[in-house]
């Protein structure tokens, strides 16, 4: 097939701007749609007969969208590579479409569970594809800058999700009076239908076509490497956390299945001739650095998710939304540090903006360690609410490495690995973020028994009430005093995130291609 040379006819780039921000929009909706069902679990469970108080039924409805999430996501990355970014986004976006149906229809736990499947690998193909494309159409100097930019629309879905599933809901309950009241949570799925094929529409318009190559798919490793991804997330994910398991029932088996499935992979890895992950022009060193450091952060950002909100239920006492608003500080700092990393990295590198991202961080769960019982009223320096910045400091330093850790793996392979080279980045953090908070959860609940049991017990006192508030009081040190065990651990993480941020690809590192032979890559939209 014959590429249509620049001088021939407009050139991709003019439009990049356009085409970027069309990816980014279908980043942000699938974003959207992982945390929107948050605030409508509970909907959920009673259109499907599963009781208020048994909500450990409902947890493969979230497990099992990060099963398709994260299994598929390596193979649909080198099928960008094969056949082209906006193909595979737009058949993502229309099997995201079937999926967002399949929920929507729903009325049985299995019908909810097979819908989140295909919404989960939809949704995951969304964001390495578009980190791909944008290292089609920006040089590896350039291009920190706007991989910040689609890492800030996924995390800005982390904000908005759950926002949105409670004003589609509330709005539905005061205006719609047709739709009945146990069913609102239904629109939020509908709604994603016009919305994808919007993105589908967008991206037919301003994403440049590319040539289709000659190379072939390893179809047998990719679902080979699915399989042990897949039974990596539901052996890791356990909903019920209680300080003796870090595993869910089962999972010490599906981990050893998981562990025989990547042992296969990697067998026939070794013995194809066509490979999914080919290491050839690949610098393997500074690849694997980002993404051992994207481990480190997926660990800590999952930690925190987790942890603030029931930090904020035992010892803030807060309860419901209030507790869940306290990691607002959090979410907001990560898509604004997203996009100051990233127009940093296009200026002193990657490598310099990664490995302080990642001791910014560390020092802001440093300070979150050493929160008091009544940190709300405390400050730094008289005037900085010490809760509201220590949250801010840490997010802003785990979002400035979202995008120099992207462009150094990019920087790392060639452009025809850029599809998958982004999946096992995001695949990376994803894992980092199920084992980190598999383990550190256990840890916790651990440390809060031990501490329980070493602190002095209340002695019966004449007032019942004074003696259950004091039991309270010392429970409530108690978390407090875990918690904080659990933060420094966090902080260890980050800095041992930094010293592999040390070895990625750093600014001198460009890839095999010069500016212009992303352009030479790619004809214009048709």
């Amino acid at each position: 097939m014959t590429l249509t040379a620049p001088a021939a006819a407009p050139s991709p780039v003019r439009g990049r701007g356009v085409a970027i921000g069309a990816a980014g929009l279908a980043v942000l909706l699938g974003a959207l749609d992982t945390y929107v069902v948050v605030s409508v679990l509970e909907d959920i469970m009673r259109s499907v007969d599963i009781p208020i108080n048994r909500i450990q039924l409902a947890t493969p409805i979230i497990t099992w969208y990060l099963l398709g999430y994260i299994a598929a996501m390596p193979l649909l990355g080198r099928l960008s590579d094969r056949f082209g970014r906006r193909l595979v986004l737009q058949a993502s976006l229309a099997l995201f479409i079937v999926g967002s149906v399949l929920t929507a229809l729903a009325h049985t736990v299995p019908e909810v569970l097979v819908g989140r499947v295909v919404q989960g690998v939809a949704s995951g193909a969304l964001l390495p594809v578009t980190l791909a494309l944008a290292a089609d159409l920006w040089s590896a100097r350039r291009r920190a800058a706007v991989l910040g930019w689609v890492g800030a629309a996924q995390e800005l879905g982390s904000v908005l999700g759950p926002v949105v599933g409670v004003g589609v809901v509330t709005l539905v309950h005061n205006h719609f009076s047709s739709v009945p009241r146990d069913d609102a949570w239904r629109v939020v799925f509908w709604i994603n239908v016009p919305l994808a094929l919007i993105a589908m529409l967008l991206l037919q318009f301003t994403v440049p076509k590319r040539a289709v190559t000659k190379q072939k798919v390893d179809v047998v490793g990719g679902l080979l490497l699915a399989v042990a991804l897949g039974l990596s997330v539901i052996g890791l994910y356990n909903p019920e956390p209680d300080g003796t398991d870090v595993l869910p029932p089962n999972g010490a088996w599906l981990l050893l299945g998981a562990a025989v499935a990547f042992v296969l992979f990697a067998v026939w890895e070794r013995f194809a001739r066509t490979k999914l992950i080919d290491t050839e022009g690949m610098r393997v060193r500074p690849f694997l650095a980002a993404c051992a450091a994207s481990v480190c952060a997926g660990a800590a950002l999952m930690v925190t998710l987790v942890d603030v909100e029931i930090y904020a239920r035992a010892v803030l006492e807060r309860d419901g939304v209030a507790a869940v608003l306290t990691l607002v500080r959090f979410l907001l700092a990560l898509p604004v540090g997203a996009i100051l990393g990233g127009f940093l990295a296009t200026r002193i590198g990657d490598r310099v903006v990664s490995v302080a991202g990642l001791l910014v961080a560390a020092g802001g769960y440093v300070l979150i360690s050493m929160w008091p019982t009544d940190v709300l009223s405390a400050h730094y320096l008289g005037f900085l609410p010490a809760l509201d910045t220590s949250l801010a400091i840490a997010g802003l330093g785990l979002g400035l490495v979202i995008g120099p850790l992207s462009s150094a793996a990019l920087r790392a392979v060639r452009l025809s690995q850029a599809g998958i080279a982004s999946a096992l980045l995001v695949v990376a953090r994803m894992s980092g973020m199920l084992i980190g908070v598999a383990a550190l959860t256990t840890f916790g609940f651990y440390r809060l028994t031990t501490i329980l049991d070493t602190m002095p017990a209340i002695a019966p006192q004449g007032d019942i009430t004074k003696t259950i508030v004091a039991m309270a009081r010392r429970t409530q040190e108690a978390y407090a005093l875990m918690f904080g065990e659990v933060f420094l651990v966090t902080a260890g993480i980050c800095l041992v995130g930094a010293v592999f941020a040390l070895f990625v690809a750093g600014r001198r590192d460009e890839s095999e291609q010069s500016p212009t032979d992303a352009e030479e890559t790619l004809v214009p939209s048709r």
